[in-house]
């Protein structure tokens, strides 16, 4: 990977990772549903211009049914529950809990399409929850949430771990960003009558609207042109190392403009559900290889 590429793959991070904070900032004036329908048209809006330069529109039309279910299970659900969780958890372990979704994702597959677990991402997925369960203890012991909040941050990263099955079995041949683009388009026109029906007894604040455009136009926009262009520079396995460096960020703008306080547990959580996605994913197994590969060249 070269300076370009790691520099691509800090931003998309850093990017994502201040997501959380945005969610926290936003929800609460714009309310859960209207936040996501706001964060889903201007993502649209930012997509469009590029779907239109690749002539895309029509693959949208083509496949429009898998990618509406994929804008339910990968986004407007998702986003849903991201911002009730906000409400109520630290943006950072916010950050922390979305790590699982290469988790869920690698259940799902299992369950669904048939793809092996080895050993060793069997392994991951125990030493991944023992972390999610150091976090859930921690955070319940404080006695001011209940396991809810929680929950709902998990049923969202599940919900990215049963799309990335769908894109897989029904949209494989679909490039990219037809998906990205049309997924975001669908959950707009899906949660546009909620939205509608919940909409802010008074005018959001500037603060609010400042938040919500970052998060949708960098967020979500922005973010995944760089994702989609990391994937076709590097290849999706390096390009998902992304999920490692998320959590940190997250950690770290929460502390800096929220002044959230991280404690040694969360740390300590959060240090193994990334543990658990390494193991998951293969990343580990990956990195010895090459590390054993570079030192016997080396010899």
């Amino acid at each position: 990977m070269g300076l370009k590429d790691l520099i691509a793959l800090l931003l998309l991070a850093a990017i994502w990772g201040g997501s959380f904070i945005f969610m926290r900032v936003a929800t609460p004036e714009f309310g859960i549903v209207g936040l996501v329908a706001v964060r889903t048209l201007l993502a649209t809006l930012v997509l469009l211009p590029f779907l239109l330069a690749i002539r895309g529109l029509g693959d949208v039309v083509r496949y429009w049914w898998p990618i509406a279910l994929v804008g339910l299970a990968n986004t407007a659900v998702p986003f849903m529950l991201f911002n009730y969780s906000s409400l109520h958890l630290e943006a950072g372990v916010n950050a922390i809990l979305n790590a699982t979704a290469p988790m869920f994702g690698a259940m799902v597959a299992w369950l669904w399409l048939g793809d092996k677990l080895t050993k060793s991402a069997i392994s991951g997925l125990f030493i991944g929850f023992v972390g999610v369960a150091v976090i859930s203890q921690h955070k319940l012991g404080e006695g001011s949430i209940s396991f809810l909040p929680i929950l709902t941050a998990l049923l969202a990263t599940l919900g990215y771990g049963i799309a990335a099955s769908m894109m897989k079995k029904w949209l494989h041949s679909v490039r990219p960003l037809v998906v990205a683009t049309g997924s975001q388009a669908f959950a707009t026109v899906m949660l546009a009558p909620f939205a509608l029906a919940t909409l802010p007894e008074t005018m959001p604040s500037q603060i609010a609207w400042l938040n919500t455009i970052a998060l949708a136009i960098g967020g979500t926009g922005i973010a995944y042109i760089l994702y989609f262009k990391l994937i076709a520079d590097v290849g999706p396995a390096k390009a998902i190392t992304v999920a490692y460096l998320v959590p940190l960020f997250g950690l770290l703008w929460g502390v800096l403009f929220l002044q959230e306080h991280i404690s040694l547990q969360t740390l300590i959580g959060g240090g193994l559900i990334l543990l658990g996605v390494a193991m998951t994913t293969g990343v580990l197994q990956r990195l010895k290889g090459s590390l054993g590969r570079r030192h016997a060249s080396n010899q």
